[in-house]
């Protein structure tokens, strides 16, 4: 059943990132305003965090295979919903929606998962995860642009709400059999949020979530503009995001995956986000494309040992009855990263060099705090 989990994952974000390009055209097509269209993009990701923190406490409370199945039908309806917008304010009402019922999905999937891997397999099944989501970030985009231009905004959507309808009714069928019986379980203790943010491990991987985000967030509005600078079209700057994902995959399913379960996290936590930083400071200096490659190449290695040691983290620092909950704000602060990463640097004016040599310095700086401060 660990595949099956990984599919949901896959199409989870496969149903995010398939918007990226497509979501701005259709605010347009519909005659919003430039602010109206900035505000749709954004509506998803802001609802959606609300969704991670709600699906977190319900799977503690009623198990994540309920969660689950209900973000699975509820995603599938509001992507038909897309069919019926006539206006951008009934599309800010139904992206509100959309991310709301999707944020229900990725940490009950996660928890579910979590909860099934033993605990010498933990770092490997973590990484196979990972390579899926970087799947679903070279697809997504390019699946979606290219039915979009043939097609329609609208049929790519309810294409996806299909798909999400079709894996619901799967996962009723295929999970239930080894839900959580949570009526044999004895209550637990409740744990306040005061209480898990008091863990070591699991600040560290909130804090690993928000800046692995942060930099994703600086990466899709600095890159564009280092690109057209150095003379180059948009495509190029697909391509390089594309370098980082499939450098990425590549460490998530090679042997070399095996270290995720036999050297501890907050070192490959360290490593990966070291490698970033230093990925984002080379950007900055470099004006040669050969180059930029080999660095989104770089950067690529570094996210593929942070996402899984992040996890990891929040997994060995967390228990049953609250993992829920400790996967919903870990995926709060996921949203929460891009958010802050691409507004803070736009806020600050700063050019494509600012940007990244900025964020290349926090990097490194969040890299050494977490390995100073490395008692559990």
């Amino acid at each position: 059943m660990h595949f099956f989990i990984y599919i949901i994952i896959f199409f989870s974000f496969f149903d995010l990132f398939s918007q990226l390009p497509i979501m701005s055209p259709f605010a347009e097509s519909l005659g919003a305003t430039p602010f109206i269209t900035g505000l749709a993009v954004g509506m998803y990701s802001l609802s959606n965090t609300f969704g991670n923190v709600i699906s977190g406490i319900l799977t503690d409370r009623k198990g994540p295979f309920y969660i689950l199945i209900i973000g699975l039908f509820t995603t599938s309806f509001s992507l038909f919903l897309y069919q019926v917008v006539n206006d951008p304010i009934e599309l800010l009402v139904i992206r509100f929606l959309h991310g709301l019922v999707a944020g229900l999905i990725v940490p009950a999937a996660f928890t579910y998962s979590a909860n099934k891997t033993s605990k010498d397999k933990r770092g490997k099944g973590v990484a196979l995860s990972g390579a899926f989501v970087g799947l679903a970030a070279i697809a997504g985009p390019a699946t979606s642009g290219i039915l979009a231009s043939k097609k329609s905004e609208v049929f790519v959507l309810g294409l996806t709400g299909s798909i999400m309808l079709v894996l619901s009714i799967l996962a009723l069928v295929l999970l239930r059999k080894i839900a959580i019986d949570r009526k044999d379980k004895e209550v637990s203790s409740p744990h306040s949020v005061r209480s898990i943010f008091q863990r070591n491990g699991i600040i560290k991987s909130f804090a690993g979530a928000f800046f692995l985000m942060f930099s994703q967030g600086v990466l899709a509005y600095m890159l564009p503009l280092k690109v057209l600078h150095l003379g180059f079209d948009s495509k190029t700057s697909g391509l390089l995001l594309s370098m980082f994902g499939f450098v990425a995959i590549l460490v998530f399913i090679l042997p070399i995956n095996r270290i995720f379960d036999r050297v501890k996290p907050v070192y490959t936590f360290t490593f990966g986000m070291c490698l970033m930083g230093i990925s984002m400071l080379l950007l900055g200096q470099t004006y040669s494309l050969s180059l930029l490659y080999v660095w989104m190449g770089l950067y690529g290695i570094g996210f593929a040992f942070l996402f899984p040691s992040i996890n990891t983290l929040l997994i060995d620092s967390s228990e049953e009855s609250f993992r829920g909950k400790a996967y919903g704000y870990f995926y709060a602060f996921f949203s929460i990263g891009v958010v802050v990463g691409s507004s803070i640097t736009g806020f600050l004016e700063l050019t494509a060099t600012g940007g990244f040599t900025l964020t290349g310095i926090i990097l490194l700086m969040v890299s050494i705090f977490a390995l100073v401060w490395r008692e559990q």
